[in-house]
């Protein structure tokens, strides 16, 4: 006795692996029929209304120009405001007793707030959140001098 098991599968197992086959086969061949008449409607649907298509292009041309605006709006509105609150630092800093490079650094980081908001307006947002970026470290690295 060697203790081995036999190697034969039983008949019955063998014909459950056979129709497993047989059906993941049929399950494959569905799906590839389904995945065509897909296909084919959706030609279908394009050749009968064209007008749809240019409709959608229409859309998504008029939600992208939407975006545009928002982003100009934003990057302006928030140059307008860093460069107000930096003028008005700036001038608090003036009236009391404080090193010039304060004031100063608080109207250079103004004035380039105020180019961002320049950049901004004009389309040009991605330069314009550098330059806010800029702006506000000048004002904070002036801000460390006092």
């Amino acid at each position: 006795m060697s203790g081995r098991p036999d190697s034969d599968t039983d008949p019955e197992t063998a014909r459950t692996e056979a129709a497993e086959e047989r059906d993941k086969a049929e399950d494959r061949a569905a799906d590839e029929q389904d995945k065509a008449e897909d296909r084919a409607a959706d030609e279908q649907d394009k050749a009968e209304d064209p007008a749809a298509d240019e409709q959608d292009e229409v859309e998504d041309r008029a939600a992208d120009a939407e975006e545009a605006r928002r982003a100009r709006w934003t990057a302006a509105g928030t140059g307008a405001a860093l460069t107000l609150a930096g003028l008005a630092a700036a001038l608090l800093r003036l009236t009391r007793s404080a090193p010039a490079l304060v004031p100063a650094a608080y109207a250079g980081g103004a004035a380039v707030c105020a180019a961002a908001t320049v950049l901004g307006s004009r389309g040009r947002t991605r330069r314009a959140l550098w330059l806010l970026v800029a702006g506000v470290m000048v004002m904070a690295l002036g801000d460390q001098f006092d």
